[in-house]
């Protein structure tokens, strides 16, 4: 690959950004309602009076709702570049902090069920593509397309409903016993992950089936494939022939589908964060929307955004790497 190409990747990358972080913060700025809304609001239902409330919310959340939004647009991109995401209305603490206390706890669960869902998807797939046609096949497919099409909010209700408030098994919310330190030590890494089984299990139960159909299309359509006829001619073993060939070009196409994953996975974590109480990046940009906390809303936005750029752009740098055809096919273009 030539170095424009790298160049006008990267290029690519900041203009995605730019121009995703600009339309969020328009259309953030002209929804219904706003932060300070919201708080006279919870004021006057404790009963104060209208102008009252308004002048407390004011004097707390710092809102200057005269402000036009073109300067504030200014202020918001300038503190962009010196690492300044703002101060949360809704928590009166700096937004960077929330995220960098936030983020690990989403990259911890959405990371470890993108893991295991496409783990578990691609072996079965290829078992279910090496029995195509039996009763396992067909008792899979059908199983597979169903927990495919189930939302993973659903799945994470009944997880919560059966497993934590009918049997009590696991603790119906928190990232941790609250009881424990904080710690490199045994017993905390334990509670972490009982606390985390039950969003880790939603997810990787609907994400796995699309995995396991994707790679037993694939593997169908490399098992056709001439090469390996003359592989079986040439008295080379079945086992090496599915873990030295069909395996490594069945996943090659789903590849690029991982890398874009791995960016949208901290969006499907709002809701799944929310419904177990999992004080991630997810539960605090749905608070953000719930109280109209512009900055703390904006922050998330930026990060998801940021997040599922790299993973494209990596997605797009690498390919060539496990693929040697796409980087010849791509040496023949020109920039």
């Amino acid at each position: 690959m030539s170095k424009n190409y790298y160049l006008k990747r990267i290029g690519m990358v900041f203009v995605t950004i730019y121009l995703v972080t600009t339309f969020t913060f328009v259309l953030i700025r002209y929804m219904p309602g706003g932060p300070m809304d919201y708080m006279v609001a919870q004021l006057i239902q404790q009963g104060l009076p209208e102008a009252r409330a308004r002048q407390i919310a004011s004097t707390y959340l710092k809102v200057n709702p005269d402000q036009p939004i073109h300067v504030a647009y200014v202020d918001y991109m300038s503190g962009i570049l010196v690492g300044d995401l703002g101060i949360s209305t809704w928590y009166d603490r700096p937004v960077l902090e929330i995220i960098i206390s936030a983020l690990p706890w989403t990259v911890f669960v959405m990371t470890v069920s993108l893991i295991l869902s496409f783990a578990f998807g691609i072996a079965l797939g290829a078992w279910m593509a090496y029995r195509e046609g039996s009763r396992f096949d067909s008792v899979a497919t059908i199983v597979t397309t169903f927990l495919t099409s189930v939302p993973y909010y659903l799945a994470a209700i009944a997880l919560l409903a059966v497993f934590s408030f009918r049997l009590g098994w696991f603790p119906t919310g928190g990232r941790y016993n609250p009881d424990m330190a904080a710690g490199m030590t045994p017993e905390f890494f334990r509670s972490v992950l009982y606390h985390g089984i039950l969003p880790i299990a939603s997810f990787t139960l609907t994400a796995f089936g699309g995995w396991a159909l994707g790679m037993r299309g694939n593997s169908i359509q490399v098992l056709g494939e001439d090469y390996l006829r003359v592989a079986r001619l040439a008295g080379i073993p079945e086992r090496d022939i599915v873990i030295k060939y069909v395996t490594p070009n069945a996943i090659l196409p789903l590849y690029t589908n991982l890398m874009i994953a791995i960016g949208f996975i901290f969006g499907g974590s709002i809701i799944l964060e929310q419904i177990f109480n999992y004080p991630g990046l997810g539960y605090y940009l749905f608070k953000s929307i719930e109280t109209r906390d512009y900055p703390l809303m904006m922050g998330g936005f930026i990060v998801i955004t940021i997040a599922v750029a790299i993973s494209i752009f990596i997605a797009d740098m690498t390919y060539s790497l496990i693929d040697p055809q796409a980087e010849a096919g791509d040496s023949r273009e020109t920039y």
